[in-house]
């Protein structure tokens, strides 16, 4: 049998003579080069190719060091550092049974270095085993070319066990990067002296298995998101030159005759590695153990350390060229290190434009004449006390949208607010609100999705009107300025008859104040209203339109970026938000267009926190909510431990987290099958179901990217159960509150099913209907929209400068029902009983249907009564519509539309303080006030004959009920009547 068989190479190879070459050709020529050639983008080292992470920070020498040590790198006190971690294996294998590897880069150190290069820089290179795994460089030679060239290793370790064993012992660790010990293996010089390197954490090492992929990169980013890390620079001295060998690398150096001390400390601070170009950063570094003083240099009588000088330098110059990279070493660190002695950027503190924020605000309707209040301007505001959001007479109050301008210099950072005295600015309010419902197009479904191709066409609504001005609302607009500037109407006519859309003031401060109608709703034929969206021959009250303003400062007028305000209906649940709001919606447009960055590592507080905090917050307006999520539910996203149980980005909670993220939607995936989260109707929603994903809703793909790298562990592990959000907008730093109060604004708005919606519906889908991420573009002065004929299709409204740019007076409610009432009478939940009762539903979170009543709230608060009957009390939810009664459905919306604030608003209250058998919070319907039929009973006989009655009813033999009434052959819900075409 020959040399070579057994696995040696030949003698031409010569290894003993020619290791350098032969290591050269076997790495960089049949390894690294083939794998660029093949087409690796970006080309990778050849060795320690999985990055798990970058990071800054600073070497310090210690106090007191023995002056003959102090030389070289250790002359100097303090050097900054970049250094990398990484995995001596391929970019896509997993991270356990590794070997790990840590490369440091130290800037200004002076003087030449070993390779001969110009610069300030040296380098220490450590892995996390003491020993290497041949003793030489004719070892490492004949080990490479068993695998190399031979592809036979396994054949090599049979025959040479103790490689195997440190091969064996070489792997990564299973707690972090940043709690092993590290060796440089090799020896190299300290002045006179030779020495052993060693870096070990300050941090006590963990031992957990973990089987993630990329658990350590996952771990490195989590702990310095936290906190920073620190390890010891050791020297373990060559006191014994004849058990200490300089040219056999599996040997220890006894620490018994020559133990580790310290001679310097690496400070990683806390930091986000996941900071674009971070990464790409640490990759683009080469690292060389001869880059360092001749004082610090390796040992030349180490064979190994002599072979990885050429090596190393071959391997970087391969990867550098194929990557169009300079092959030079980084002259100074990467900015953004801390860096000691440097300025900050001088703040530009000049106002070069004015902006106006929310950029969208929101007004309610209401039924009381004077009573209003403010929108959320947080969004996170506490509850308010009993009866706030009704007058002395128990009407409804208007919710007001309050406006403010803020100056911003060249960069968009809010400098100071102009809208209030003694700021130096001069403003002119102006606004324009317009209803024109009844002169657009019906609703049918959602034009931007395919299921519109089945639905009824989108024809003009009052399309037998000759005159379609007298069906749009639209007052002139009005202006005001100073403090307290009284009202200004906006008073309109619909078919001659007058309509009062609201009006603008200013409060105390300056600030504008948005206030829309009273809720009104009629027709001007005297027809009742007989459908859920398409009313012909009625209008309501809501609208929208354009905030802007005049603003000069020092004299000067300043550009103003201007606003929108919608008016849309009651908020009859004022603490919920749904799962997906409007703000997550207009959020991943922006995504989605490249205006707005994904999150590489979303917060947990901020991003994904909400969803479960919003799914249990649904308790309080839908039982089956209250079952699956709420308190004692079967997921009980209001228990502290469960909350702090999904915000651990731990491995023990790795699992966890997938089965959770896992319960959400996927279009893809769950077809149409009602049980993933978040159990709510979609745009296509049909009864009986049809054969569509969009008969459910989901996420937005931003929130659905998010919930998967928090499933992964890639998130800001940022929970903290004793957070306080700012109560009020005083509470947030001035250069936040814009956008705070755009989301707070928003964040309050729906965007579940689009079937129309509550308060904006699918345009706000459309990348084009903005000029900047959350601010809508508006019409052109002089523009005037393209005729889209007697039918829209999901073509012809896209067409350019069409209904999807920029937008009129009126431009976003005309989408929605005519009247409002009559939609928000016919969203219920659970139309399948034969699935469930309660869900899925249509948008609880604004029109609630099922909530605890206050004869119940008073029986869960007696402590004189026995437990279980509070129990039962407390889990008794009464249908919300119930006011409207349970004649028919047509009673039900025509009802809702003459005494819509009969039906309760839905308040927190405090509960029990004598057991701890209930939330600390209870939120509780204020009222439940019944609405007597409107219709005569000659009227409803009348309706009942035609098509759309004899669709409703109730069910004979049962209490009266309003959640009774048969609405499963309603327009809303029959909206493919010739099917759904494949």
């Amino acid at each position: 049998m020959s040399k070579q068989e057994k696995g040696t190479p030949p003698d031409c190879f010569d290894c003993e003579g020619q290791p350098t070459e032969r290591l050269i050709e076997m790495f960089v020529r049949m390894t690294q080069e083939k794998r660029i050639q093949l087409g690796q983008t970006p080309a990778e080292r050849a060795v320690f190719r999985k990055l798990h992470g970058v990071a800054h920070g600073h070497f310090e020498v210690l106090p007191g060091v023995d002056r003959k040590l102090r030389v070289g790198i250790f002359a100097q006190d303090r050097m900054e550092a970049w250094v990398r971690f990484s995995s001596d294996t391929s970019p896509t294998d997993p991270d356990l049974g590794s070997t790990l590897g840590v490369g440091i880069k130290l800037f200004g150190v002076p003087g030449a270095n070993g390779l001969g290069e110009p610069g300030t820089t040296a380098d220490l290179i450590l892995q996390n085993f003491p020993r290497f795994f041949v003793q030489d460089a004719k070892a490492m030679c004949e080990f490479t070319y068993a695998g190399v060239v031979l592809k036979d290793y396994p054949g090599y370790l049979k025959q040479h066990p103790d490689t195997r064993a440190v091969l064996d012992a070489m792997t990564a660790p299973r707690g972090s990067v940043l709690t092993s010990t590290y060796w440089a293996i090799l020896p190299f010089k300290l002045g006179k002296e030779v020495v052993k390197y060693r870096l070990e954490p300050e941090t006590a090492p963990q031992d957990v298995p973990d089987d993630a992929p990329g658990y350590l990169a996952t771990d490195m980013a989590h702990r310095l998101s936290r906190d920073g890390c620190r390890f010891r620079f050791m020297i373990q001295r060559r006191t014994h030159p004849s058990t200490m060998p300089l040219d056999r690398a599996m040997d220890d150096w006894s620490e018994k005759q020559s133990p580790f001390v310290q001679i310097a400390t690496l400070v990683l601070p806390r930091q986000d590695i996941g900071e674009r170009g971070q990464a790409d950063y640490g990759q683009g570094l080469s690292f060389n153990i001869w880059r360092t003083p001749p004082e610090n240099a390796p040992c030349d009588a180490s064979s190994i350390a002599v072979v990885r000088k050429a090596v190393y330098a071959a391997g970087a110059a391969a990867r550098h060229r194929a990557n169009g990279q300079p092959l030079k070493d980084a002259p100074e660190p990467r900015p953004g290190a801390p860096r000691t002695g440097v300025r900050p950027e001088p703040r530009d503190d000049s106002i070069v434009k004015a902006v106006i924020y929310p950029s969208i605000g929101v007004a309610r309707v209401g039924s009381s004449p004077e009573g209003y209040f403010i929108g959320p301007e947080v969004t996170e505001p506490p509850a308010e006390d009993k009866g706030f959001y009704r007058d002395a007479q128990g009407r409804l109050k208007r919710q007001a949208a309050r406006f403010r301008i803020y100056g911003v210099n060249a960069q968009g950072r809010i400098l100071r607010e102009l809208s209030v005295p003694k700021s130096g600015a001069k403003v002119r309010w102006s606004v324009q609100l317009a209803n024109t419902k009844a002169a657009w197009y019906g609703f049918q479904l959602a034009l931007d999705i395919p299921e519109a191709s089945s639905a009824p066409p989108t024809t003009l609504r009052n399309a037998t009107v000759e005159d379609r001005s007298r069906l749009a609302i639209t007052p002139a607009a009005q202006s005001v300025q100073g403090v307290n500037a009284r009202p200004k109407r906006f008073d309109g006519t619909f078919m001659d008859l007058d309509v009062h859309l609201g009006d603008i003031r200013t409060d105390e401060s300056g600030r504008l104040v948005v206030l829309g109608g009273h809720g009104v709703s009629r027709s001007y034929d005297g027809t009742y209203a007989i459908t859920f969206a398409n009313n012909e021959g009625w209008h309501d009250d809501v609208s929208d339109g354009p905030v802007t303003a005049e603003v000069v400062l020092d004299g000067k007028p300043l550009e103003v970026v201007p606003a929108w305000v919608v008016v849309a209906p009651p908020n009859y649940g004022p603490q919920r938000k749904s799962v997906r709001t409007m703000w997550d919606l207009m959020r991943d447009v922006a995504v989605r267009a490249a205006t707005l960055p994904l999150p590489a590592r979303p917060s947990f507080t901020h991003d994904i926190l909400p969803l479960f905090q919003r799914m249990a917050g649904l308790q309080w307006v839908n039982a089956g909510f209250a079952a699956g999520f709420g308190w004692k539910g079967i997921f009980d996203f209001t228990d502290p431990k469960v909350l702090a149980r999904l915000g651990d980005p731990s491995p023990a909670a790795r699992e966890y987290r997938r089965v959770v993220a896992n319960q959400f939607r996927y279009f893809a995936r769950d077809s149409w099958s009602p049980t993933p989260w978040p159990w709510l109707y979609g745009d296509a929603m049909n009864i009986p179901p049809a054969p569509t994903p969009r008969q459910y809703a989901t996420l937005t793909d931003t929130q659905l990217v998010m919930l998967q790298l928090w499933a992964m562990g890639e998130f800001v592990a940022d929970h903290d159960p004793n957070r306080k959000p700012p109560a009020r907008l005083a509470d947030v730093p001035l250069e936040q509150q814009g956008d705070m109060l755009t989301r707070a604004a928003l964040e309050f708005c729906l965007a579940d099913a689009f079937h129309p919606g509550c308060e904006l519906t699918w345009p706000m889908r459309q990348a084009t209907m903005y000029m900047q991420p959350f601010r809508l573009a508006h019409q052109r002065p002089g523009w005037k929209e393209p005729s889209l004929g007697e039918v829209l299709t999901s073509d012809s409204v896209t067409i350019s400068n069409g209904p999807l740019y920029g937008q009129p007076p009126g431009g976003l409610t005309r989408w929605m029902a005519v009247p409002w009432q009559t939609d928000t009478a016919s969203c219920r939940s659970g139309y399948d009983k034969r699935y469930d009762p309660y869900v899925p539903s249509f948008w609880p979170a604004r029109v609630p249907n099922e909530v605890l009543t206050e004869q119940n709230y008073k029986i869960v608060m007696d402590a004189q009564k026995p437990l279980a009957e509070r129990l039962a009390a407390f889990a008794n939810r009464a249908a919300w519509i119930n006011p409207l009664g349970a004649t028919s459905y047509t009673d039900q919306i025509n009802n809702m539309v003459q005494h819509f604030d009969h039906l309760g608003v839905v308040e927190a209250r405090k509960g029990p303080s004598d057991t701890d058998a209930f939330p600390a919070v209870i939120e509780v319907e204020d009222q439940h006030k019944p609405i007597p039929d409107v219709i005569p009973t000659d009227d409803r006989s009348r309706l009942l004959g035609t098509a759309t009655g004899s669709a409703v009813g109730s069910h004979h033999g049962e209490a009266a009920s309003a959640a009774k009434v048969d609405v499963s052959g309603i327009e809303k819900v029959r909206r493919f009547p010739g099917g759904l075409r494949s």
